[in-house]
């Protein structure tokens, strides 16, 4: 058996899946090759360009330096080792065996199915960019390229993943990112060992200091634009390959408050947009609450006209206001598991049948009145105002129904207060999540609720302790 045998035969016998090919050529000097690919991840066609036709003129005599220095490739590498054949196999290269050799080549030739690049289907703006990432790693570190071109932008490559070995991109700028702060972040990625990732939601609870936190530790972005502006105000970007949902940390709350076209905007304009998001999520989460509570125990709570209103309406309805409200957000929840699970053309006529026919009916039929019709949708409609917190603030909603129904305004009151108290003393990665309200930082209130002209943002967050605070520089004083 030639070396050449032996080493494919070394290959084959790890990777026995039928997608691993064997290409065996012989150039027109008589030496014998053979380049082992993966099929559905390699470029086939490079083989031939890169491989084949570079080495065509070789003769059997040549050693390997001869083979080295017709190579083309901008991805070459060297090896002797067979796992390391193997693991390049695996990751959508092709290794090229050289008959007598023990040493062989390794072509970078991925060529991994991606889609192309379009808007982010959850982070739609309508003035700025469009672009959003898709699956693909090396497609999203050159998005974040294009628009960072400072030589202090530093992509750092890393694997996870016992079995799916995937490529993690940890980005971040030398110099502004808090030191030390890159390096924990791949700690913590590299002391969880798990089979697979499959998403970037993997990695995000990997560096959770508490997972199982209804408070997320780490902020989410499906766009280009955003991920590199939180990395230029002194974060770090986490880059998932097959996810096209990158992390950023540290996280503050109030960055689900903020989207992209605020920066696009009057400022003016934006600083009534972040208001009016705050105030709806504050009604979304409370008012079913407030509603059910003020029912049973603090009747005069609600206005003497308004009172009259709602007991014409749920006069003769057979469950109590805390039951029926509970009943009406379980329906909402059922109606909107169904309409996202089921496929597009059906679940948009789920969605009308169910709101529609089936509100209409359970109002008529005297089960539920129409007052908790009107505050559960108009509950949701609020949440959703902010999608990135509507995770957490949805399962809120829950709780404070529950403690609303059997304590009253007394366990909304105390529930509210514990979950402030909660909050203050949390923290991403020595950032306060209630930053910069608690603590309280002057400087960043100008990009908070309050959305100031880019002439007043002359320095980075204060909270994210970065090394290089200022961030603009204008000889004009406006």
């Amino acid at each position: 058996m030639t070396s050449l045998d032996k080493n494919v035969g070394a290959v084959k016998k790890v990777l026995t899946s039928e997608d691993v090919l064997v290409f065996e050529f012989i150039s027109a000097g008589g030496k014998k090759f053979a380049a082992v690919y993966a099929d559905d991840i390699c470029d086939k066609n490079m083989i031939g360009e890169l491989a084949v036709k570079p080495l065509r003129d070789v003769k059997k005599g040549d050693g390997f330096d001869k083979v080295r220095m017709l190579l083309a490739s901008p991805e070459f590498k060297e090896s002797n080792k067979i796992r390391d054949a193997i693991k390049e196999i695996s990751d959508g290269n092709a290794v090229v065996f050289v008959d007598g050799e023990s040493d062989f080549c390794i072509l970078g030739l991925k060529k991994p199915p991606a889609r192309a690049i379009t808007e982010p289907p959850t982070q739609i703006a309508v003035s700025g960019p469009r672009e959003g990432f898709i699956e693909d790693i090396k497609t999203n570190s050159g998005l974040v390229r294009k628009r960072i071109k400072s030589p202090a932008l530093q992509i750092k490559q890393i694997k996870s993943g016992k079995r799916s070995d995937t490529n993690i991109a940890i980005v971040y700028i030398e110099g502004v990112c808090p030191k030390g702060l890159p390096e924990r972040v791949e700690k913590e990625i590299a002391e969880n060992k798990i089979d697979i990732i499959p998403d970037s939601s993997y990695v995000s609870s990997f560096i959770s200091k508490r997972p199982r936190s209804l408070f997320k530790r780490c902020a989410s972005a499906e766009k280009p634009d955003v991920f590199c502006a939180k990395v230029c105000e002194g974060r770090v970007g986490i880059l998932v390959d097959g996810s096209p949902i990158a992390l950023t940390v540290p996280y503050m709350i109030v960055e689900d408050f903020q989207t992209s076209e605020d920066y696009y905007t009057n400022s003016y304009r934006a600083t009534v947009l972040r208001i009016i998001r705050a105030i709806s999520v504050l009604i979304g989460m409370f008012l079913p609450a407030i509603y059910v509570s003020a029912q049973l125990f603090k009747i005069q709570l609600i206005p003497f006209r308004l009172l009259l209103k709602i007991s014409s309406s749920v006069q003769g309805i057979p469950l109590s206001p805390s039951i029926e409200m509970f009943l009406t957000l379980l329906v909402l929840e059922v109606l909107n598991e169904a309409s996202i699970r089921m496929p597009k053309y059906v679940g948009l006529a789920l969605s009308v049948v169910g709101a529609l026919v089936l509100g209409d009916t359970a109002v008529k039929a005297g089960i539920i009145s129409t007052p908790a019709i009107i505050i559960i949708a108009f509950s949701a409609i609020c949440l959703y105002t902010v999608p990135d917190f509507a995770e957490t603030t949805t399962t809120l909603r829950w709780i404070f129904l529950i403690i609303a129904g059997s304590i009253g305004p007394f366990g909304v009151v105390v529930l509210s207060a514990f979950l402030i108290g909660y909050l203050v003393t949390e923290n991403s990665y020595g950032t306060p999540l209630l930053a910069p309200f608690a603590p309280l930082v002057k400087g960043d209130l100008y990009d908070s609720v309050v959305k100031a002209n880019m002439y007043s943002l002359k320095n980075r967050p204060g909270a994210l302790r970065v090394g290089d605070k200022v961030r603009f520089k204008n000889e004009n004083k406006r």
